[in-house]
Order: structure tokens, then sequence, then C-alpha cells
């Protein structure tokens, strides 16, 4: 087995990173390039925990903007993003890699509850862990549910997959002149609103020093990079 800087990460991805060139929805050829990256990494020993969003088939708070009720947007959400983790993981296990998708919602007939400890033990078993319906509660991101799992599961790190190569002062996509981060604390990601995470993720990863690291999807074979310890993208840790 090849040597690992990390032995469990948490690897969080946008519903949106599923939707491939259509935009919405969810394409099957992209889920399964994603994939394969990830059993690549999960069949060399390392234990992988997934959370995924649900914005590439309902936006809760874009739908609250426009005058549905919160709490119930966000829960339509939360079902978004099930639909997303049985997705991958029929993508996975055709590529030979065991998963259980657990749900922070009750629904027995598709996925087991989420329980800490039985995760913690199918993580020991070799399994990809899949954690699905954020929270369970309204008025919390994905992002904010990715750091919750990654701290009760004890994950040496959050490896954020975008569509970027790291963190950038801004928009990379709208400035030319935008410059990319190779390192930047918590602190400054807070104060300076560089789109790491939302505020509340990011105050709950400083609080318990948990390095997030953000690079490109997208790039072949960059989550086994990150895992292997090659320095890519923008690592978010120090400066408490």
């Amino acid at each position: 087995m090849d040597k690992v800087r990390f032995s469990r990460v948490l690897l969080k991805l946008s519903g949106e990173a599923l939707a491939g060139e259509q935009k919405f929805g969810i394409e099957p050829a992209t889920i399964d390039q994603i994939a394969a990256q990830i059993a690549d990494v999960a069949k060399n020993g390392v234990e992988v925990v997934l959370v995924i969003g649900g914005g590439n088939i309902f936006r809760g708070m874009a739908a609250s903007a426009k005058g549905m009720d919160r709490a119930q947007g966000d829960y339509m959400g939360m079902l978004a993003t099930v639909l997303n983790a049985l997705a991958v993981q029929d993508a996975l296990e055709k590529n030979g890699c065991d998963t259980r998708v657990m749900t922070a919602i009750s629904m027995r007939e598709v996925a087991e509850p989420y329980i800490r400890r039985r995760a913690i033990r199918h993580l020991e078993k070799g399994r990809v862990v899949i954690c699905a319906a954020g929270t369970g509660n309204p008025y919390f991101t994905t992002d904010t549910g990715a750091t919750l799992r990654a701290l009760e599961l004890k994950c040496d790190a959050i490896l954020k997959a975008t569509k970027v190569d790291g963190v950038y002062d801004k928009d990379p996509a709208k400035f030319d002149d935008a410059v990319r981060y190779d390192t930047v604390t918590y602190s400054e990601a807070l104060e300076k609103r560089l789109g790491v995470m939302d505020a509340t993720a990011l105050a709950m990863a400083r609080d318990n020093e948990l390095p997030i690291i953000v690079f490109n999807l997208y790039a072949e074979g960059n989550i086994r990079k990150v895992v292997d310890g090659y320095t890519i993208g923008t690592t978010v840790q120090g400066g408490n």
C-alpha cells in the first residue's frame, strides 16, 4: 500500500459537480469519472467520508429568496442531497467500492440512519460512507454539515473539491488579476469572506484545528495527490 498523508478524510462535493456540462440534474458520465477517483483512493487504504450538496437539484436558500418558507426549502434541499448520494453510491459500487449511505433524516428503505459509531465501523471496514441530508436541521448548509461530520468521525482533513484550483482573493472567472493563495488562515478566510465555506463551518474548523484543502476536482488524479501529500490547491489552517 502506498504511503499516504491522510488516513481518513472527508471529501466535500458540490451538487453542481455531478451535473457536468448540463449544469442541472445528474450526468452519469461525470459521476463515473468522480467515482473512479474516489475508488482509487479508497482502494489504497484511505478511509473516505463523502458529503454532497444538492444544488444541482434544489437550493433551499434560493427558493427562500423567492418567497418559499426557508425551513421547507431547506428540507427539500436535504432530500436532494439524498438523491445525489444514491447516484454516487451506484457509481462507486460499479467501480468495485463498497459503500454505505447514511442519512440524518430517517428513510430506512433506501439508506441507513446516521449513527456515529456505526459510521466509524463502516470506515474501519474499508467502506466509503456517504453522509446525506445535511445535519437533519434547516438553516444549516452542507458545508456546516460536512464540518460537523468530519469532526464527529475524526477525519484528518476536509477536502473541498471545486471547479477552481484553490482560493483566490477575488473571483478568477471575473478578474484576470485574481491571486491564488497557497495557504490562508481560518481568520483571514472569515474576515476577507473568501468563500471557502460559510462562516459557521469555518468557525467550527478553526475552533477544532481541522485543515481544509480546496482544490480542482476536474484535474485527473487530484484527490489521490492530496491524500498522498502533494501540495496542490489552497490549504486553510492555523492563525486561530
